[in-house]
């Protein structure tokens, strides 16, 4: 038997751990009650700090495990889950999406944006497609790596090539887009909670797209990158395909073509409903007086997102008898949040562990501590950052899901890099840039089985080590490449998005 090396004897190790973790949904309420107990012991011994936001007020932790504080846990549990800064917004934004997908309308667009690139153009196409994917959720990963293999065997090209770059791009671009996507509401509400934590005012004005100036730019990097990694490394390492496995090409049928058609127009037509409560003078959604942050649109970015995923979804059902009357479109909006069962789940026990950690004042505390530390060893500025994406990056490859991960960090690392003077939108993109990087080499990212299955059409020996082995090189050059754009970014000094700086004040 050949002695495996010190690389893939990593990777399995990885797996092994990962495997050895308790679901996401358990873990949260493991943290929970973690939680309700060290607040318990450390509120013994009476550490407390100055309010790094109100001058003059000192917190300390605070013991959740009192009469009172016990009769509050069960009281407010309802609350806690309701309260549940991404669940409302993930659960509005699915409606649109959902409708989008279900109808067929998102795997349309991807098949004929994907076909009608020039061949000289379709790795970096199918990258490009990857990474814009990522507005429909997690449709991407159901369409193109199977599209991108098809594509590269009818050019008679390696189909493995073909379906790690389409990887790539879903996967490893999943926080680049040129529209705001479900991930920016979610993960934006817990860094905004987190952000409450040091600062309740600085936190009143953020906002859901306070990263989308630095994601849009991310595009056209990634896009050149995955490319120039599929043609100069990952192809020709895997040489020549002779396998006899051929994947015929389907365009769009002429009813699809037709549904795309009046989608676009019901898209138009919504962005132009939009700006007509927007631009007018005194508009309802930016009224006379306020400022463009802080306006009604500012904050209506959930519903307005899904309405134009929803009306050219529907539109689409519609044309190509998808949808036929008002049960299909109830049944088809029901087969969506049938699909959020999990996270709904997940939201009821992650929403208790950050209530009670902010209830207890442990992350303040925490986070005063965890600052004085950093700058008594000096690591600030790049090196932090740099730090701070290696962090996060490593516990990607343990915990799949984003959100189980940014709500267990967030309030932990938002409240300190704050304290550093680091804007919790600064920090929420770093967490981004690891978290999509190192997607594509953890064997826990939930559609990697489903990536693998793909493959074995082409490759039957196909495994969690070869195609990790396939991926790295993506991984590694997303991770540098984006971390170096990260920290320009930095060094001009450019908003994150808007009233998004890097620095907190």
């Amino acid at each position: 038997m050949k002695k495996k090396g010190f690389f893939q004897r990593s990777l399995d190790r990885v797996e092994f751990i990962g495997n050895k973790l308790p679901h996401p949904v358990t873990l949260f309420a493991l943290l929970a009650l973690l939680v309700l107990v060290l607040s318990a012991i450390i509120s013994q011994f009476n550490i407390a700090v100055e309010h790094p936001g109100i001058e003059g007020e000192i917190v300390s932790v605070s013991n959740l495990l009192t009469n009172e504080g016990i009769a509050h846990i069960f009281t407010s549990m309802t609350e806690n889950f309701i309260g549940f800064a991404p669940l409302g917004v993930v659960l509005v934004t699915m409606l649109g999406i959902g409708l989008a997908e279900t109808t067929g309308l998102i795997s349309a667009v991807l098949r004929g944006f994907v076909l009608s690139v020039p061949k000289r153009l379709i790795t970096a196409g199918l990258v490009f497609a990857g990474v814009m994917s990522s507005v429909a959720s997690d449709a991407g990963y159901i369409v193109l790596p199977a599209l991108g293999a098809a594509i590269f065997a009818g050019l008679g090209r390696h189909p493995l090539a073909g379906l790690a770059a389409a990887f790539a791009g879903v996967s490893g671009g999943f926080s680049a887009n040129f529209f705001l996507s479900a991930t920016d509401p979610m993960l934006g509400e817990m860094t905004i909670d987190a952000a409450k934590i040091i600062d309740p005012t600085y936190a009143e004005g953020m906002n859901v797209a306070m990263n989308y100036y630095f994601i849009a730019a991310s595009v056209i990097l990634l896009t050149i990158v995955g490319a120039w990694v599929t043609e100069r490394i990952v192809e020709p390492r895997l040489g020549n395909y002779t396998g006899i496995y051929k994947e015929k090409l389907e365009g769009l049928k002429p009813v699809e073509k037709k549904g795309l058609g009046w989608a676009i127009g019901g898209f138009l037509v919504v962005v132009i409903g939009v700006l007509l409560l927007v631009l007018p003078n005194n508009a309802p959604l930016w009224p006379e007086g306020t400022g463009f942050l802080e306006s009604p649109f500012m904050s209506s970015l959930v519903p307005i997102i899904a309405l134009m995923f929803f009306v050219p979804g529907l539109i689409f059902g519609i044309v190509t008898k998808g949808i036929k009357n008002d049960k299909d479109v109830a049944e088809q909006l029901s087969k969506t949040m049938g699909t959020m069962g999990l996270f709904i789940v997940l939201a009821f026990t992650a929403g208790q562990f950050v209530a009670f950690f902010s209830q207890s004042n442990m992350g303040l505390v925490l986070g005063v501590y965890g600052a004085e530390f950093l700058q008594s060893i000096s690591l600030t500025g790049i090196p932090l950052i740099i730090l701070f994406v290696l962090i996060a990056g490593f516990i990607n490859l343990f915990i799949g899901s984003a959100s189980a991960k940014w709500a267990m960090m967030a309030p932990v690392f938002v409240p300190i890099m704050m304290q550093l003077g680091y804007s919790p939108e600064l920090t929420q993109m770093a967490y981004r840039i690891a978290d999509s990087s190192t997607n594509i080499i953890t064997p826990l990212m939930t559609y990697f089985a489903l990536i693998i299955a793909f493959a074995q059409k082409y490759d039957k020996k196909m495994g969690i080590g070869t195609l990790i082995s396939v991926m790295f090189p993506y991984s590694i050059f997303f991770l540098i490449t984006w971390t170096i754009m990260l920290i320009v970014w930095m060094f001009f000094g450019i908003d994150l998005g808007p009233g998004s700086p890097i620095l907190y004040q």
